[in-house]
């Protein structure tokens, strides 16, 4: 979450910066309810200070009047105990309703993101030229061509937005991550394989709840009474693993990376840039993730949007980069840029990494601290995640951008030693 010491001290500042995000009417509201409950906070925090004070007063002179002989004077301790009860538990109060309220604002856009929505994203960058295919094919279509998804089995056994890759089409998604998998570990990124099931806090530190709480699966209360559920991208469980620690600074910035499916209960599509697997409720990705020190955290950015299009460069496939508006990046997030593969089939882009940079913002609702050598002081770290790929929408993209006159598809040479062939042939 953000700073309360900046909301304090440059409220103006702060209110500019989320009337990118939302509306300024929104903002004053909120940022005046969490000013009232900070004050009232810091004044009961005063009064609880206070009457410590004065109790350990009074047991000093009780003490000296018991050593001198003479008769103590003593207060109540009931009713003091429950002033200084009553006291803590309105503060304990306050102090919850701040946390949800700070919980709800979102983090603060870099300066150099725009306000609004998708209509004020801004490409900065196109990599190659769309392919020349005189008669294109979907990816749907031929993958039923090609045998490698078997779409109407999926539903039988998931219902709407599941498949199932077969054969050379199970053996090409994998090529993909295997791919990716090697590519991290020469970047000097640490594999990691974590749970598919998290506690509900690894989903609060991340930023994702409470607003997006309803966008996953969750265990029911009576099988998970602590809060589990089923992880929509490994970015929460790979922040979630260090939740409550404190880095050393020598080993900063630290790299990591993870494979997992994503589970999300977003409505499968229906339209037709998003048949297919292009959207569903479980996909594979592959995400990689650093920790920083704040002033590493510009060029960490521009290396993992390197990294991550250096992969989509290899495969040979058409796509732009294209910074986010404020309104249409994940509010957890203060700058993010995707990476967006060309859909020949549609005439359209598709997000297949999306790399952002979170400030200290998931390190303060995670608690993920440093402290530099000789200092008591601890600060908090900045965040950066990155896409590195998610391959239901770069499944498709090969398969539309790589189809041939004869129905065939050719396969990316840096995959062709993993598949054995050079390319994809229809079903006899």
């Amino acid at each position: 979450m953000l700073d309360m010491e900046l909301i304090r001290k440059d409220r103006e500042a702060v209110a500019t910066a989320l009337a990118k995000r939302l509306d300024p009417a929104e903002v004053d509201r909120a940022l005046d309810e969490i000013q009232r409950l900070d004050q009232e906070r810091r004044a009961l925090i005063t009064e609880i200070d206070a009457e410590r004070q004065r109790r350990k007063a009074e047991a000093r002179a009780y003490a000296e009047a018991k050593r001198a002989g003479t008769e103590p004077q003593v207060s109540a301790p009931e009713a003091e105990r429950k002033q200084l009860a009553d006291l803590e538990s309105q503060s304990d109060e306050v102090q919850a309703r701040l946390r949800d309220a700070m919980s709800e604002l979102p983090n603060l856009p870099s300066d150099d993101v725009l306000p609004g929505g998708k209509e004020a994203n801004r490409v900065v960058k196109t990599f190659g030229e769309p392919p020349a295919i005189e008669k294109v094919r979907d990816h749907v279509e031929l993958s039923r061509a090609l045998g490698l998804v078997d779409y109407e089995r999926g539903v039988k056994l998931g219902g709407s937005g599941f498949w199932i890759y077969t054969g050379v089409g199970a053996r090409l998604e994998w090529a993909l991550l295997n791919f990716f998998v090697d590519q991290h570990i020469k970047a000097g990124y640490e594999f990691l394989l974590p749970p598919h099931l998290l506690l509900d806090s690894a989903g609060f530190a991340a930023g994702q709840f409470p607003k997006f709480y309803d966008d996953v699966y969750h265990l029911d209360k009576e099988s998970a009474p602590r809060g589990q559920f089923l992880l929509p991208t490994s970015e929460t469980a790979i922040l979630g693993a260090y939740q409550d620690e404190i880095l050393e600074t020598a080993k900063l910035p630290l790299k990591a990376f993870a494979y997992t499916p994503c589970y999300r209960r977003e409505s499968a599509g229906s339209h037709s840039d998003e048949r297919g697997t292009v959207r569903g409720h479980q996909f594979n990705k592959v995400e990689i993730f650093q920790f920083t020190l704040p002033e590493q955290a510009d060029a960490a950015l521009e290396q993992m949007l390197a990294h991550a299009e250096s992969l989509v460069e290899a495969l040979g496939l058409h796509y732009q980069r294209t910074l986010l508006s404020a309104g249409d990046a994940s509010a957890s997030m203060k700058k993010t840029l995707d990476i967006e593969v060309w859909m020949p089939s549609t005439g359209k882009y598709k997000e297949v990494s999306s790399v952002s940079w979170a400030g200290d913002y998931q390190a303060r609702r995670a608690a993920i601290r440093y402290r530099e050598p000789g200092s008591k002081q601890t600060r908090f770290v900045h965040t950066l995640n990155g896409s590195a790929l998610a391959t239901s929408r770069l499944f498709p993209a090969i398969i539309e951008q790589f189809q041939q006159a004869d129905g065939s598809v050719l396969i990316p040479e840096v995959l062709q030693d993993r598949m054995g062939t050079d390319r994809l042939t229809p079903l006899r």
